[in-house]
């Protein structure tokens, strides 16, 4: 097992890490303090927003995001089986990668409706929403799920929005497996179509309603598995260099913290025309959202010569 800076992993010693998977290695990688927003004070250098989408383009990685600590037992359990064996068979080379935080959070215990195989699977239902005029679906992992869970309180009392929350430790195995049956169904014509994973998972609950994901990650990382999520989906991400600052203002300005998620769910409801789009600035009103600052990705037309 080998813990260390998050920033410090895929970050500056990949090259070395794809050696060890070409060597058949096998092993955990835990990259603490991890993410964009919870290492606040040291700036650009040591806050790590990337490293889950370095781990996925090696092929001898598994790479998770978990959320909770029980989260994390599976997946040390799960890592154990895979590659030393036990009731699973003789073991396989691969190395797991799993992100822990820099942040003191109450733990809950596991839900009673949660079993081991949907924290591998990589997506789960954590917490239903209470019931409203209006449903939707967020999609998060890692600490930021505290964020979405505030979220779904400031939807339901504020707006009357029942958001079911989700965990998503997974996003890079979600989107592997969302490859290999797009591969599977393209070259095999004759079969019976087979299905993603994450479609699987969301379709009978979530079908053409908002889905909303945030994490401490950059956007492109929950981005992977857009092309199964069964209706509207919209990202939310801690793109662009890292800042020192507390906390919540980190969250905040990267649009990522509870007010945030919630006036994109309301956004994403405004697109269906199942709210009306008033509503909007009265978010940004009472939340005292400051949509000014342009973000890391620029505003439209900014990489357009045509508008020059």
């Amino acid at each position: 097992m080998y813990i260390f800076y998050s920033m410090f992993g895929f970050q500056r010693t990949a090259d070395l890490i794809w050696s060890a998977a070409d060597q058949r290695a096998r092993g955990f990688m835990l990259g603490a303090t991890a993410g964009g927003t919870t290492l606040n004070g040291e700036g650009l250098q040591h806050q790590d927003r990337h490293s889950l989408l370095i781990a996925q383009t090696n092929p001898g990685v598994e790479a998770y995001d978990p959320s909770f600590a029980y989260e994390l037992a599976v997946l040390v359990e799960h890592g154990i089986r895979r590659m030393y064996g036990g009731e699973e068979g003789s073991g396989e080379d691969v190395i797991f990668y799993l992100a822990v935080y820099n942040e003191p959070v109450v733990q809950p215990p596991m839900p009673d409706h949660v079993d081991d195989q949907d924290i591998i699977d990589g997506l789960y239902r954590f917490k239903e929403g209470p019931g409203g005029d209006h449903t939707a679906h967020i999609l998060s992992s890692g600490t930021i799920i505290n964020e979405a869970l505030k979220a779904q309180e400031l939807l339901a009392e504020d707006w009357n929005v029942s958001a079911d929350v989700w965990s998503a430790p997974g996003w890079n195995r979600l989107a592997r497996d969302g490859a290999a049956v797009e591969s599977w169904n393209r070259t095999n014509p004759t079969q019976e179509k087979r299905v993603p994973l994450v479609r699987r998972i969301l379709e009978d609950t979530t079908s053409g309603r908002p889905h909303v994901a945030v994490s401490d990650w950059m956007r492109a990382t929950p981005f992977q598995i857009a092309d199964w999520i069964p209706g509207p989906y919209a990202v939310l991400g801690t793109d662009g260099f890292g800042r020192a600052d507390t906390r919540q203002a980190l969250r905040r300005y990267h649009r990522v913290d509870a007010t945030s998620t919630a006036y994109c769910v309301l956004a994403e409801l405004v697109k269906l025309g199942e709210i009306d789009e008033s509503v909007l600035p009265e978010a940004i009103e009472r939340y005292d959202l400051d949509f000014d600052r342009v973000p890391f990705f620029g505003q439209p037309g900014d990489t357009d010569d045509r508008t020059r």
